[in-house]
């Protein structure tokens, strides 16, 4: 399984260096390079442990997703499982991410179906926390209103419709009359009884919060390359402002299922800062620090837990086979 996804990997980092060229085209190469010059790079290493914190509180969400779901793991293959996930952080959709499904069936014999349904909770909560997040900034700024508030309720709906064991059952009821679906009834039902367990009210308004939290920290780190640069170009950038930047930013990536959002992420960084008259080429810095230190650095923090998981457990994720894994 995981070496099919080696060259989607690559690829992505190819697409990522012509994202940097096109944008090193528009900020003016010679003006790009000087602006990274004079950013004082003594803040990067803050910038990357905001972003590592926003992985360490994200694990603590998948840890409590787990032990609702009592889905027993070891705190050591817990955790190198799943820092190993963000190894597929630039896979189409994220969907690398049910690389941890793999392993924790690869563990423990979980099936795929009662634990990926914690893959989709951890989506819907960081969606619902990323909009709370920036919401605020929408109206303030009177920009992207339509698309958050939508966003927003798209999300919402779909708690409510999981939420709903009536009209939920429904749904299932129906997919099991689909010819090609039937044989897979049974996990159908066991899939809706984990998510169903993951959005009850207090779970939900909990890893909410715990995804507010991480994903603030890096919106922090933007916020914080930006005030780097606010003592040499003279840009007063708020945090609110920030926080809007990088939230709609991170929304729209996700919207566009593009590997790791790449592009079309690095493009609203980039537009909502000029448009905050944040100079091109500080706008083009700004963002590719803060998408190495997010996006990349994230990609490396996967290839060292991969590794280390290896040693751990003594398995060759390369011939993980997803035709061998439960569905």
């Amino acid at each position: 399984m995981f070496s099919k996804n080696k060259k989607k990997i690559l690829i992505s980092v190819a697409f990522g260096a012509l994202v940097f060229l096109g944008f090193s085209i528009y900020a003016d190469f010679d003006n790009l390079i000087r602006t990274f010059g004079e950013f004082s790079w003594i803040y990067f290493p803050l910038i990357l442990a905001l972003s590592f914190g926003n992985y360490i509180i994200r694990y603590y969400k998948w840890e409590y997703y787990r032990k609702l779901l009592n889905i027993d793991l070891k705190p050591k293959a817990s955790f190198l499982i799943f820092m190993a996930t963000f190894v597929m952080s630039v896979t189409p959709g994220k969907m690398g991410e049910l690389l941890k499904s793999y392993l924790v069936r690869e563990e423990n014999g979980t099936p795929i179906s009662r634990s990926a349904p914690i893959i989709l909770a951890e989506r819907l909560t960081d969606f619902i926390s990323v909009v709370l997040l920036c919401i605020a900034g929408a109206f303030v700024f009177n920009y992207g209103k339509g698309i958050i508030i939508g966003v927003g309720l798209f999300f919402i709906s779909g708690v409510m419709l999981i939420s709903s064991r009536k009209l939920s059952m429904k749904v299932i009821s129906y997919l099991e009359k689909v010819k090609l679906l039937s044989r897979f009834a049974h996990k159908f039902h066991e899939a809706y009884e984990s998510i169903y367990t993951l959005v009850k009210i207090k779970p939900l308004i909990i890893a909410t919060v715990v995804s507010a939290a991480a994903w603030f920290c890096e919106c922090l780190g933007l916020y914080v390359i930006l005030r780097v640069y606010s003592s040499i170009s003279h840009i007063n950038v708020s945090l609110m402002s920030a926080v809007f930047i990088y939230g709609f930013s991170t929304i729209v990536g996700s919207i566009a299922m593009l590997p790791g959002g790449l592009g079309v992420t690095e493009a609203s960084l980039t537009g909502l800062m000029v448009l905050m008259k944040i100079p091109k080429d500080v706008s083009v810095a700004s963002t590719f620090i803060i998408r190495v230190a997010t996006l990349w650095f994230a990609v490396l923090i996967g290839v060292i837990a991969v590794y280390f998981y290896q040693k751990y457990s003594h398995k060759d994720l390369d011939k993980l086979e997803i035709s061998k894994a439960e569905t």
